[in-house]
């Protein structure tokens, strides 16, 4: 088998397709089709799309916070925790919360963390990371 010539025939064929969509018999599917309803991401697939998505908050994350490689490790985390779940876009929105970190003002901080929408959204998970900034421990 020629596995150059087939991978481009199915490219073609299947097309590529970043975003998931319903494919023309009803399937979820992704990328070149994947058929997530009958073939879910196996253990390998999931770490590899984590570990990609992780690398990209904490790059996200320096791009943000001019101080953010001198934060202790917890207080990092909460950042990456955040960026993570929100993305840079949504992230970029809490200027306020932005401004107190970076003139290291974790309690004001951690205020405008609890003062957000995302912090009704994800409820414990706000106040917890909020208690983890103020303080800088887990």
């Amino acid at each position: 088998m020629n596995v150059p010539r087939i991978t481009k025939q199915l490219r073609i064929d299947e097309a590529v397709r970043p975003s998931p969509y319903t494919d023309s018999v009803g399937k979820l599917t992704i990328g070149v089709g994947r058929n997530l309803t009958d073939k879910p991401l196996s253990p390998i697939e999931i770490d590899f799309l984590f570990e990609n998505d992780l690398a990209e908050a904490v790059e996200d994350c320096r791009r943000m916070y001019q101080n953010f490689d001198a934060l202790n490790d917890v207080r990092r985390e909460v950042l990456v925790n955040m960026m993570f779940n929100m993305g840079f876009t949504t992230m970029r929105q809490f200027r306020k919360m932005r401004s107190a970190v970076e003139r290291e003002d974790f309690e004001d901080a951690a205020l405008e963390m609890l003062d957000s929408k995302w912090s009704q959204q994800v409820g414990a998970r706000a106040t917890r990371l909020a208690r983890q900034m103020k303080t800088g421990v887990v």
